[in-house]
């Protein structure tokens, strides 16, 4: 079964997200447990912890589709140390909020090297951001965001997951989510089923769907190939539909969170019905 939903505003509380959810129609949803552009947040307390369990109940959304998202601030593959360190406790406590509110993953984004050390020396500091913050936590899977590889960012070669993967030594928590927008900037392309054959044979061979936890649904502003993170509607811009068509109808999609970030949330409950439109019949589906 297929979850789509939307990355609702946590405005007025936690508990808001999933009744915003539920309004859209949504199956799955993300959030910011915090202000994304702040470092520092007050710690969550029990009323506002119990009120977004009794939400969560309310939408009929379980806590295994909920895709929360931690700050824009953090950079897990800091070149200096100070920095670096600032943002491995700001992480941390990401994963804690997602814990006391029952949460099962925590989507972010790998990190960037500034251009001031290697990649791999980028790629190692965030795999062991990512062991640090396993170590004090419980229950919570860090999920690896790909990127379009804008300015210094790592995340976009399928290559570069699979490497922090393979540095993570509690594999049972780390998983990726895949962007469409952004895999079509980074240079995979989508525009046809054979594209989405061959890019995501390439995901499974390089990175493998065991380690799939989530997605984000979005058409792209952006050309493809550009290194350019720049997000559309469903039926605007770069990439066309048929990378949907094939995500609604391939089993290695199913029972995951699949999170729209387009551009215009008025028409996110549309999007969502147009996305369970494209379901084919069974024996019409993808299966490979």
């Amino acid at each position: 079964m297929k979850y789509i939903g939307a990355h609702t505003s946590a405005a007025g509380g936690v508990d808001q997200a999933p009744l915003r959810a539920m309004e859209i129609g949504a199956r799955s949803f993300a959030l910011f447990t915090k202000n994304q552009r702040q470092w520092a947040a007050k710690p969550l307390s029990v009323k506002e912890i119990d009120a977004f369990t009794a939400s969560l109940h309310k939408s009929g959304i379980s806590a295994g589709h909920v895709l929360p998202h931690d700050s824009y601030l953090i950079n897990l593959g800091h070149p200096d140390a100070e920095a670096l360190e600032k943002s491995r406790t700001a992480f941390i406590d990401e994963m804690t909020r997602c814990q006391q509110l029952g949460l099962k993953l925590l989507n972010f984004h790998p990190g960037s090297h500034l251009k001031k050390i290697s990649e791999q020396d980028c790629l190692r500091r965030i795999a062991e951001s990512v062991n640090r913050a396993l170590d004090r936590t419980e229950g919570v899977t860090a999920v690896i965001e790909n990127t379009s590889g804008q300015g210094s960012n790592m995340g976009y070669r399928f290559e570069h997951l699979a490497e922090i993967i393979d540095q993570v030594e509690d594999k049972s928590r780390v998983g990726v989510c895949l962007d469409t927008c952004h895999t079509f900037t980074a240079g995979y392309d989508l525009r046809t089923p054979d594209d989405c054959r061959t890019t995501f044979a390439a995901f499974d061979a390089v990175v493998g769907f065991q380690y799939l936890r989530g997605m984000h649904l979005n058409g792209s502003k952006a050309a493809f190939a550009s290194r350019v993170d720049r997000h559309h509607s469903l039926l605007q811009g770069e990439l066309g539909l048929e990378v949907f068509r094939y995500i609604m109808n391939h089993d290695a999609f199913s029972d995951i969170p699949m999170v729209l970030e387009t551009i215009d949330e008025t028409i996110w409950a549309e999007e969502i019905r147009l996305l369970y439109s494209l379901v084919e019949e069974p024996g019409s589906a993808v299966r490979g």
